[in-house]
């Protein structure tokens, strides 16, 4: 009996092993609300209120605040599905794929700049597959009209009356191929559709689809026949990615894929537009705590004011900026975050979503002087810069 009595003493003084849930949990504490907190720390200490049935009230509230990780894991398991879909097709190019997929969660559009043979195309094509969406691409070229995007009256001779078409504009998902090939009337007209989510035909202005995203595509290498987009209409892009090469390994992995001369195989639609809708509303509803908020301000305002910023910077950085990011680059990047964090199955913003999603929102938006360009000093490295030296909450 003694003997037995020892060992139940030993059991009950031997350490715990480590809960994998413990980084989840202390990321919790840290940037969630003290109410949600509280809710949090008596759930552990009595788990049957984990699995006990809200009341009616609770349920109200619950759906008009912040949802909860169960919540999040249920209404994103769709879009999950749809980002498995794109992979099973796509190799390589994770972050491109991570990145649309944000960009559709957010109504937010897409600037894809990588040279010829990267799979920018085949990426947007399979992205519209897996969506239940229209899906239209426009091929820009040097002749295209404003008309050819947007629509156009149509005379009928019969009864003297004009009948609006609608151009390829009017779509959820809109691929904009080569996009600085096209005149500056045309990126224009598209543009402005972008921002107003409406176009006019004649005298009428009509809603283009809902949800509405343009993804566009671009060559950085070649110039010739081309209108580079000025920097004011590239700032109404949420996200520019630089897309890249794929590593030794993915490329072997495309030659097996693809080396086919057969047509690839489309994929079946896995998302709904009622789904993504969903995921929308709920991505909106993402915590987003006021330390979090002011590290987002912080980065973007030290892009304008980097001398204000005592953090030894080890780029002279008032020398190499020549404009900063403006207000709306602080919405995007906490939007970004937000649906970063909806991807990662959490129902709060933390420091890590803001730096995994920062420099696609930031790159085109802070203008390099002479100075950085005669050093060889890119935006993306002031970027880099910025998150480097500005403290993390």
């Amino acid at each position: 009996m003694r003997r037995i009595r020892d060992g139940v003493m030993a059991l009950r003084k031997a350490p715990s092993e480590p809960d994998a849930d413990e980084p989840r949990r202390l990321l919790q504490l840290r940037y969630l609300p003290a109410q949600s907190n509280s809710e949090l720390i008596r759930s552990q200490e009595n788990p049957r209120m984990q699995t006990d049935s809200p009341t009616s009230a609770q349920t109200n509230t619950q759906s008009n605040s912040q949802p909860t990780d169960d919540q999040v894991a249920q209404v994103g398991q769709p879009i999950n599905d749809l980002v498995s879909a794109v992979g099973s097709v796509v190799v390589g190019q994770e972050h491109m794929v991570r990145a649309l997929v944000i960009g559709m969660l957010t109504g937010g559009h897409v600037l894809l700049e990588g040279v010829p043979g990267l799979a920018k195309t085949l990426t947007v094509t399979t992205l519209a597959q897996g969506c239940q969406a229209d899906f239209s691409r426009i091929q820009f070229t040097p002749d295209l009209l404003p008309a050819d995007v947007i629509g156009t009256l149509i005379y009928n001779p019969k009864d003297g009356t004009f009948t609006p078409r609608k151009g390829p504009i009017f779509a959820n998902i809109v691929l904009a191929d080569e996009i600085n090939r096209a005149p500056a009337k045309v990126q224009a007209a598209l543009l402005e559709a972008m921002q107003e989510r409406s176009a006019t035909i004649g005298d009428t202005t009509y809603s283009v689809g809902k949800p509405f995203l343009v993804l566009a595509t671009q060559n950085p290498i070649e110039q010739e026949g081309t209108y580079p987009l000025p920097e004011a209409q590239i700032d109404r892009f949420m996200l520019k990615l630089s897309v890249g090469y794929p590593t030794k390994a993915d490329e072997r992995i495309i030659v097996d894929r693809m080396m086919s001369t057969a047509d690839i195989e489309a994929i079946q639609p896995v998302v709904s537009l009622d789904q993504i809708e969903a995921a929308r509303a709920l991505v909106n509803r993402i915590y987003v705590d006021d330390k979090i908020k002011d590290y987002i301000v912080s980065l973007v305002h030290a892009t304008r004011e980097p001398a204000q910023y005592d953090v030894g910077w080890r780029l002279d950085l008032p020398k190499l900026i020549e404009f900063g990011a403006s207000p709306r680059a602080s919405l995007s990047l906490a939007r970004a975050a937000r649906a970063n964090a909806f991807l990662d199955g959490r129902s709060f913003v933390t420091p890590s979503d803001i730096k995994a999603i920062g420099l696609d929102v930031l790159r085109h938006r802070v203008l390099v002087s002479y100075e950085a360009e005669a050093e060889g000093v890119s935006s993306e490295d002031i970027v880099n810069e910025l998150f480097a030296r500005i403290a993390v909450p």
